[in-house]
This record gives structure tokens, C-alpha cells and sequence, in this order.
């Protein structure tokens, strides 16, 4: 941003009969700024004499141009409508005149860089002319005759490389209206900024006086470059604007105006803003203002004493002080004026460093008036930790006094050197008898130790390193004291740390000074996971053992009634604990006459198995019975032996029923009788009934004893016909003949 100052000579400026608009413009400047995407805002700020201006000259639009820069090829003009009207400020307030007063007025409007139409690599200019300057300008020829361009330069919106060029131009620092005194140094400082971060460079030309006149003083369309200038007083330059010792002046860099005026009256004059990025120019703003140089009364300088380490320190070092690590870094300053009244206030400035200063403990007052002191004393004390890291800092203190227009100051500068206390780094150890091989299921217990002998704070801190510390179990309990802390770490390995294998447990030791940047220690304790198992073992009395999985089962056999019993025993070698577990498929092994006790244990589990083979055995046969031996570790490899169990049937006799028989009581084959030719009773398989019928199907016999015996109940002769049944719905059809 670049301060300018506004100064206009109103208490001398007479307001002539005839056009209003010839003495009404204090200066100006133009701008380009950059809002979203290829959308700007142009503004035009114009400073206007807000006593003797006339407000009839006081624009409520002014007519922009955009030329391409080069070729001077006009693109568009625009309207821009006054959007702000406003005061511009004194510096100080005590030193206002009601006479020099003057307005900020801003004209702006958004509009589009299009692409195709702002692509040229020369860049563009926009322009507005007014006319005219006030008429007693002292260092210009015909002043009221003059004209005022404004200009601003701005690059296309494309690259050479087609790729988009965003750019805002710089902002100028407010004007004031302040004014100068003859004979005493002006300043200001300019400290220039630039919304894209550009290198500003200023430097002082000669006004534009543009194409606008007395009888053309606001032309419908600005013209194209180039503009006329201001034409100077003999004797007088660019390079001299405002005479003087030094001459008006501006530094190339800092931006800082200066100039000591040798005379009286209102001065004209201009400054140039260059923009650069990457060492090309892009732009640039001007500036026209005015100065007023008036006497003032006489107003002598403020005078400052500094004290530090017993010593009154000159106002240029022809030393360094050094503030040893400890030592109190104190500076007393005693300030004062020669004049009544004058009110002081004290600033101090880092001359080569950034770090931040500290705040005096009086920093303004009036001295050499009825119940206020003829010297103000203050103390400026910097913290402890304060170090300049070997160098010599330099540090300004500066008072000044209220006088206008601008305070004189007095300025002492000082040299001196600062070393903050000692700062040792902690130190971080571990109980850890390293190296650390463990198993699934160990606990692993050590502690981490952090010691600070400076007694700074300590944090600690523990993390895994490539995986997370807390789902796996891990943690880390704290206990601190001054000067020191620990760290109790505590870890039930799990199974899933086996995947992993290696485990680096990183301990970060944290230690907060006052004076200094945080210290940190860093240990990792390396904690291998070891994990290895044998499967287990399982054999038994069964026929065979078959404890691989894919084997077919082993095949026990027992009449109905039998009996079998079997052992069964499991062995790790790792050790691992064991449980042996049997299980029938789709069964209850105690519904089908089995019964299962087993023994677990650490590397060792029994089992004993025993069968009765019962009815229900023979229903619902074949019958699987699964003996499995699992393990207790993190991958598992269980054992398995299938048996089956079969009930032998009792051999049926073949059915050979006789199909005759004799009742003629002769004492051979007089009855009918089946006895051992039905197949035997079995579970629930038994004899139910047999019916005889004749040959039209009447029932004439029934019997529910499978030892019946039938005589044929005084039937006739002939053949009939009988059913048996048993329970499960087995039936035996036949014949019988009844023959006499």
C-alpha cells in the first residue's frame, strides 16, 4: 500500500468568475482489481477541494477508456458512477484548518476480461480525463489551464503458454490532508503492498496533463496515448518538483517521501507505482497530488536519554551491550521537550530483527505544564528468554512531540546483544531388557523414563509404529513429578499380533522450556512376536484311529443289546490346553444308548465312550458319533475321529407257510399252525394279527397270538384266505385249504 500525502493550499485559493470546474481537482489515481474468476472492478478515486471546488464540477459519472498498450487500439469505454463521497483525514487532528479540506470521491464498476478479447502480451491501459488543476499551483506553467490524465496499466488476463493471468493493481496508501512547513524535513513512509505479492518499485514523474482543456475539460471519450505533461517552472524538473534541501524525493524501495522545502506556496507533483513479478514488469498506478508548504511556528525537537546497565547510552552505539543469561534486560528512557506544553508520545522500532518488543510502561504524556513533570521516565524490559541467537540486535526508541504539521522526533538507536538460560536436552531410558522375543498370551511389562535436569515440563508419549497400539491392548500409564516422568507399559500379547510379527513401540519424549523450542527424545523398543504350534494328537481303542478329517469313518457293530466300550486319548506337544468333545450327527448320543465322560487338560485330554445297543439305536441307525480333540492356541488345528455304530437284525427264517391241513381228527396235520416260519418279534417289529376269510371275503377266524393254532372251526371244505400283519405294517398274504 502506498502512502501518499494530500496537502491543498485552500486558505490561499481564490475562486475566479467563469468555469467552476477549473480549479476543483487535488489529484488522483486508477486501479484494477481482481474480484472471481475473469471479473475485475476498475475504480478511479479523485481528490476534490472540498472548500473552494465547486460542487457543480463534482462528477456523478466519469467515462472510462481501455486501450491495448503498444498499438494504442481502443477495446471499450464504460461508464463509471460515483459509488462513495467521503473526508479525507488529518494525520493529527490538532492540526486541521478548516480551510484545507478535501473529499475522496470513488468512481468503479465491475467488468469482464474475456479471454479473447484481453489476451495481448503488451498488457492495456485505462484512462480518464478531467480538467482542470488548481489555478495557483506554484510549479507549474498555466495551472489553471491544466489537465489531469489518470492511468492505469494492467496486464491481459493469458499467458504466452495460454495458461490464465490473475492481477490486482497496488492499493495506495489514503492521503491526508496534512501540509508542509518551510524549512522543516517532511516525511512519510509508504510501506507499499500489493494483493498478489508483487515487487513494487515507485519512483516520481511528471504529472499527465492529458488531452482534456479549459473548453474541453471532461472529453465524452478519453483519448489514446500519448499524453502531454505538466509543464514545469523554470528551474524546475521531474527530479525537482518541490525545491528544496533535499528536494522532494520518494525511495525506490521503501517507498518513503521526503522533501525539506525551501518555499512557500502549493506544489504539484507525481509518483509512479511499477509492479513486478518474476522481474517482469506488469503494471503500474500513478498518483498526482499537491502540497502545501506554509511557516510554521517554530517548534524545537523532543529529546530522549537512554539508560541500560548503569550506563546513559548515546544516540548512536559505539558499543554493544550484552545481557548475560539471567541478567535483567532493561532499558530506562527519560524523555522531554524544550517547549510548553508539548505533549510526547514514546515508539520503539526494531531496526534488524522481527522478534516481538515489548510494551514501555509510559508510552505517552505532556511534560512542562502545571501538574505534569518536566521529564517522563519509562522502563522497557525484555522477557528472559529473550536470546539474539549470538547477534547484535539493533533497537530504536523514538519520541515525539506534537507539533505540526508533522512531530519532530529524537531517535536513539541502540545495539545489544541477549544469551537466554541454558537449556539441556532430556534424556529418555527404558527397563526393557532388550531383545524382547515373546508369545501370544505373555505379558510384557517395562517402564520408560524421561528426566529433565533444567526441571522443564515433560510429556511422554507412546505410539506403534506402522500400526496402532491400542486395539492390540497396549498401554501406557503415566506418572510425573518434577523434573521427570514415567511410563509403565503393559502388553497382553494377543493372536493378532502374530501376523505382524515385529512390533516397534516408539516412546516420545516431549520437554517444554520457557526460553526455548520444545526438545524431544525418540526411543523404539522392538518387540518380536514368536508363534509356532504343532498340531495335537488324538488316538483311541476304536478299530482303527483315524484322526485325519478326510479318512471314512470307522464301523462298530453290535447285535441288539450289545455292549461296547472305547478310550480315547489327546496329547500336545506344545503345550497347548485341550478339550475332547463327542458329538452325534443328528442325534442325542444318550437317546441312542451312548454315554461320553472326558478329562480336559494342559497338553493332555481322555475320553471314555460306551455303547448299549438299544432299539432306538436300531430305528434310527446308521448312527455317527464325531470325537473331537481341540487345542487353546491362537490358530487352532482340532482333531477329529468319526465313528459309526450299527445294530445287527436277528436272521429271519424264510416264510414257507403249509397250504393244507386236515381237520378229520386222525391226529395228523389236523390244525393250521405257522409257529417258527414268522419272522421273530423285534423292537417295535412285532406280531400283530392273522385273519382268515372265505372265499367271499367274510372274516371267519382272527387271533392276535403269533402261537395260534386253528382247526378250522367246522368249515366246509375248500380253500380260504388269510393276512398277517405285523406292527411296523409288514403283512404276509396266503392261502390255506381246509380238505376232510
Amino acid at each position: 500500500m502506498i502512502r501518499l500525502i494530500l496537502l491543498v493550499w485552500a486558505c490561499c485559493l481564490l475562486l475566479l468568475p467563469g468555469r467552476s470546474y477549473a480549479t476543483h481537482i487535488v489529484g488522483g489515481e486508477m486501479g484494477m482489481q481482481h474480484l472471481r474468476d475473469s471479473t475485475y472492478v476498475l475504480n478511479l478515486v479523485v481528490y476534490f477541494d472540498a472548500v473552494n471546488g465547486d460542487p457543480g464540477a463534482l462528477d456523478q459519472s466519469l467515462t472510462a477508456a481501455i486501450y491495448e498498450k503498444g498499438t494504442n487500439r481502443f477495446v471499450e469505454e464504460l461508464p463509471l458512477p460515483l459509488l462513495q463521497n467521503t473526508l479525507v483525514d488529518y494525520s493529527d487532528p490538532a492540526c486541521s484548518n478548516a480551510s484545507l479540506t478535501t473529499r475522496r470521491l470513488i468512481y468503479a464498476r465491475e467488468l469482464v476480461l474475456h479471454r479473447k478479447q484481453y489476451r495481448s502480451l503488451n498488457g492495456y491501459y485505462a484512462t480518464v480525463e478531467r480538467c482542470c488543476r488548481n489555478r495557483v499551483i506554484a510549479n507549474i506553467q498555466n495551472p489553471g489551464a491544466a489537465g489531469q490524465a489518470f492511468l492505469v496499466e494492467f496486464p491481459g488476463v493469458v499467458q504466452a503458454n495460454g495458461e490464465a493471468f490473475r492481477n490486482s493493481s497496488p492499493s495506495l496508501f489514503p492521503p491526508l490532508s496534512d501540509y508542509a512547513c518551510k524549512g522543516e524535513l517532511f516525511y512519510y513512509d509508504f510501506g507499499g503492498q500489493d494483493p498478489d505479492g508483487d515487487q513494487l518499485v515507485y519512483e516520481m514523474v511528471t504529472p499527465l496533463n492529458g488531452h482534456s482543456t479549459s473548453g474541453d475539460p471532461k472529453p465524452d471519450r478519453p483519448a489514446s496515448a500519448p499524453y502531454s505533461l505538466v509543464r514545469w517552472r523554470t528551474g524546475l524538473s521531474e527530479d525537482k518538483q518541490i525545491p528544496g534541501t533535499p528536494n522532494l524525493r520518494i525511495d525506490a524501495q521503501t517507498g518513503r517521501l521526503e522533501v525539506l522545502p525551501t518555499e512557500l506556496g502549493l506544489f504539484v507533483f507525481g509518483i509512479k507505482c511499477s509492479e513486478y513479478r518474476n522481474g517482469v514488469k506488469i503494471g503500474e498506478v500513478r498518483r498526482d497530488f499537491q502540497m502545501l508548504i506554509i511557516n510554521c511556528p517554530r517548534n524545537q525537537a523532543p529529546q530522549l536519554q537512554v539508560e541500560a546497565q548503569g550506563q546513559v547510552l548515546p544516540h548512536t552505539p559505539t558499543g554493544t551491550l550484552a545481557f548475560a543469561a539471567g541478567e535483567a534486560r532493561c532499558f530506562q528512557l527519560r524523555f522531554t521537550d524544550p517547549d510548553a506544553a508539548s505533549r510526547l508520545k514514546l515508539s520503539m522500532r526494531a531496526v534488524n530483527f522481527s522478534e516481538k518488543l515489548p510494551t514501555p510502561t509510559v508510552t505517552t504524556g505532556t511534560v512542562r505544564s502545571p501538574g505534569n513533570p518536566d521529564v517522563l521516565v519509562s522502563t522497557v524490559c525484555f522477557p528472559k528468554c529473550f536470546n539474539t541467537q549470538g547477534k547484535v540486535y539493533q533497537l530504536e526508541f523514538i519520541v515525539a512531540d506534537n507539533g505540526c504539521s508533522l512531530p519532530k522526533l529524537d531517535t536513539v538507536r541502540v545495539a545489544f546483544s541477549a544469551a537466554a538460560p541454558p537449556d539441556q536436552p532430556p534424556t529418555l531410558l527404558t527397563t526393557a531388557q532388550l531383545p524382547l522375543r515373546v508369545h501370544p498370551g505373555d505379558v510384557v511389562k517395562f517402564a520408560a523414563i524421561g528426566q529433565d535436569p533444567d526441571q522443564d515440563q515433560l510429556s511422554l508419549t507412546m505410539r506403534g509404529l506402522g500400526f496402532e497400539a491400542a486395539p492390540l491392548g497396549a498401554t501406557l500409564g503415566l506418572t510425573t513429578s518434577a523434573g521427570e516422568v514415567r511410563g509403565d507399559f503393559s502388553w497382553t500379547v494377543p493372536c493378532a499380533a502374530i501376523d505382524r510379527g515385529l512390533h516397534e513401540f516408539e516412546f516420545l519424549l516431549t520437554s517444554t522450556s520457557e526460553c526455548y523450542a520444545v526438545q524431544t527424545q525418540r526411543l523404539v523398543i522392538p518387540i518380536v512376536v514368536e508363534y509356532e504350534n504343532e498340531a495335537p494328537e488324538l488316538t483311541s481303542t476304536f478299530p482303527t484311529s483315524s484322526p485325519v478329517p478326510e479318512a471314512p469313518p470307522v464301523v462298530v457293530t453290535l447285535p441288539l443289546g450289545g455292549i461296547y466300550e472305547a478310550t480315547l486319548l489327546g496329547t500336545d506337544a506344545d503345550p497347548n490346553d485341550l478339550t475332547m468333545t463327542a458329538a452325534g450327527k443328528n442325534m442325542d448320543l444318550a437317546s441312542m444308548g451312548m454315554q461320553f465322560t472326558h478329562q480336559d487338560g494342559r497338553g493332555k485330554a481322555t475320553g471314555t465312550f460306551r455303547w448299549e445297543a438299544t432299539c432306538a439305536a436300531l430305528e434310527n441307525q446308521p448312527l455317527e458319533v464325531t470325537f473331537t480333540l481341540q487345542e487353546s492356541t491362537c490358530r487352532p488345528q482340532p482333531r477329529q475321529q468319526t465313528v459309526r455304530f450299527e445294530v445287527l437284525r436277528p436272521a429271519s427264517p424264510a416264510f414257507l407257510p403249509p397250504n393244507i391241513f386236515t381237520p378229520n381228527a386222525d391226529g395228523k396235520n389236523n390244525r393250521f399252525e405257522l409257529g417258527n416260519v414268522l419272522p421273530p418279534d423285534l423292537c417295535n417289529n412285532r406280531f400283530g394279527d392273522i385273519k382268515i376269510f372265505n372265499r367271499w371275503g367274510t372274516q371267519v377266524y382272527r387271533s392276535q397270538n403269533r402261537s395260534f393254532s386253528w382247526d378250522g372251526g367246522g368249515l366246509p371244505e375248500g380253500v380260504y384266505y388269510y393276512l398277517i400283519e405285523f406292527t411296523n405294517k409288514t403283512r404276509f398274504k396266503g392261502t390255506i385249504t381246509i380238505a376232510r
